[in-house]
C-alpha cells in the first residue's frame, strides 16, 4: 500500500509543479488553487509512505516520478520540444526509479 500511495504522491507532484508554472507567480486563481491542493496532498502521501519505505528511496522515487511526468506532460502539450535525447534520459530515469523499488530493503 505504501508504494501505491508513493506513486500517487509522485503523480500529484507533477500536478502541482505544472500548476505552479501555469499560475504565473500565483496571479492566476485556479492554477494557484491546484498547486496548493496538489502540494499538500502530495506531501501528506509522501510522509505516509515514508513510514514503510526508506526515506532516501521514497524521496528519490517521489521526485523521479514527479519530474518524469512533468517533462512528459510538457512535451505532450507542446510546452517543451520532443527529442530523442529527452526520451532516452527519461527512460533512464524511469529505469532508476524501478531499480530503487526493486532493491528497497524497507524502512530503516
Amino acid at each position: 500500500m505504501a508504494w501505491a500511495v508513493l506513486i500517487a504522491s509522485g503523480v500529484l507532484e507533477a500536478v502541482w509543479a505544472t500548476a505552479l508554472g501555469k499560475s504565473e507567480g500565483f496571479t492566476k486563481l485556479w492554477p494557484s488553487v491546484i498547486f496548493f491542493a496538489g502540494c499538500i496532498l502530495s506531501m501528506l502521501g509522501l510522509a505516509w509512505a515514508m513510514r514503510d519505505i526508506a526515506t532516501g528511496t521514497a524521496y528519490a522515487v517521489w521526485v523521479g516520478i514527479g519530474a518524469s511526468l512533468t517533462v512528459i506532460w510538457a512535451m505532450i502539450t507542446g510546452d517543451m520540444d520532443i527529442s530523442w535525447a529527452r526520451i532516452l534520459l527519461l527512460l533512464g530515469l524511469v529505469g532508476c526509479i524501478v531499480g530503487l523499488k526493486l532493491i528497497d530493503p524497507g524502512h530503516e
